[in-house]
């Protein structure tokens, strides 16, 4: 069983709860650590909101964060909904509107957003068209929305009424291999990439609205998902999180269960590289592909950070927990960074940066959601913010910004 569909399971009060949701999150206070090199600067940016996914009560929660110190405290939470399991997340560029996937209930949930961040349900939740829902996103365009759904092993595409939010769907949920689960839209709207956990790889797709019919990629599509030549690719045994960096030229997959050869022997899980074709997203291994650690296990998430010049990988708990490395410009490579991995508390939930790129978080499979550090874009330092972890009462799932 994958780790999806083990923690579906879970949601749904079956057997099979998954080793992630009881990974014990330690926290190390006070403690730094630095990619790259140890400088830091003082953080600056505007306050503004975030959103995370509660399953366990089945409720969206407003975060408010600190632009000078990235601490986080608790805003509204929307009403408890039983049998809901909120997961995968998403917010509109325009800020008007939030959805919310239901994994359990099989509905994404439209939420529009006050000017002070609070949350109100806009009617009946839509049919996701897909059994357990689970990931979400929004094209850069604003006017499709994208959700994964892991049991029935497809996509489903809906229109977004940019007035009121509402969702119509666009043609039948399109065939996505076993248990796809997490999902990317690259920058730029042109690929989409889907995780299955479960084959250990990854699942290619041109994007095709009608306003980029006419471009190569989209030459004969038959559907707005059409599939990338040599689609779905190997990456290796439970590949999931996964992230693109700025340029669009390489694609990064984390596979937490995969096996390495000496002298990695000892490492669980790697990482992932794939050159992107600009023309037709067509996947080919990076040299030296995949990268691993000297010690660690299981990384399930990665993320590139704003700058473009690390890759961080997160796994659960605090031991060996965050993996960094350098991306080299000129092939994609990864080069671990001097004292990585870093034993600090982590956790394989959501990894992402703040808009302002000072701050990272993690989410944690505990009432203490939220791992938060600072962070230094010119050399990928990383310290505690105070305060952290954060709370949000039961575990979250995914976060997103609201800026």
């Amino acid at each position: 069983m994958s780790f999806l569909r083990a923690a579906r399971a879970a949601l749904a009060g079956q057997s099979g709860l998954p080793w992630i949701l009881l990974a014990v999150v330690v926290i190390l206070a006070g403690l730094s650590l630095s990619c790259g090199n140890s400088s830091h600067n003082t953080p600056t940016g505007p306050n503004h909101n975030a959103y995370v996914t509660l399953p366990a009560s089945g409720s969206v929660l407003l975060l408010q964060i600190n632009g000078a110190t990235g601490a986080i405290t608790t805003g509204a939470q929307t009403p408890q909904e039983e049998d809901y399991s909120p997961t995968g997340l998403a917010l509109l560029p325009s800020k008007k509107f939030l959805y919310a996937v239901n994994s359990r209930a099989n509905t994404i949930s439209i939420f529009n957003v006050a000017s002070d961040g609070t949350l109100t349900l806009s009617g009946t939740p839509t049919p996701a068209g897909g059994s357990s829902p689970n990931a979400a996103v929004i094209d850069p365009s604003g006017k499709y929305l994208l959700v994964t759904n892991n049991l029935s092993d497809n996509v489903s595409v809906f229109s977004i009424d940019p007035g009121t939010g509402a969702l119509s769907p666009v043609g039948l949920p399109v065939p996505a291999n076993s248990d796809p689960s997490e999902i990317l839209i690259t920058p730029s709207g042109q690929f989409v990439y889907v995780t299955n956990p479960s084959l250990g790889r990854v699942t290619a797709f041109s994007f095709c609205p009608p306003q980029l019919a006419s471009e190569p990629q989209c030459s004969g599509a038959t559907s707005i998902l059409a599939p990338v030549p040599g689609s779905p690719v190997f990456s290796g045994a439970g590949a999931f999180g996964l992230a693109v960096d700025a340029t669009e030229r390489f694609l990064y997959v984390a596979n937490p269960s995969a096996a390495n050869p000496a002298p990695y022997a000892s490492t669980i899980g790697n990482i992932s590289g794939f050159n992107i074709d600009s023309d037709t997203g067509a996947l080919s291994p990076i040299l030296g592909s995949p990268f691993t650690s000297t010690v660690g296990s299981g990384p399930t998430l990665v993320t590139v950070d704003p700058s473009g010049r690390f890759v961080y990988a997160v796994t659960p708990g605090s031991s060996d927990s965050i993996w960094c490395f350098t991306i080299t410009s000129t092939n994609g490579q990864l080069v671990a960074v001097t004292k990585s991995p870093f034993s600090v508390a982590a956790g394989g939930l959501f990894a992402l940066f703040d808009p302002s790129g000072n701050y990272f978080y993690i989410g944690s499979p505990s009432g203490n959601g939220i791992e938060g550090y600072t962070y230094n874009p010119s050399t990928g330092a990383l310290t505690v913010i105070t305060g952290s972890p954060f709370s949000t009462g039961t575990a979250p799932w995914k976060m997103v910004f609201s800026e």
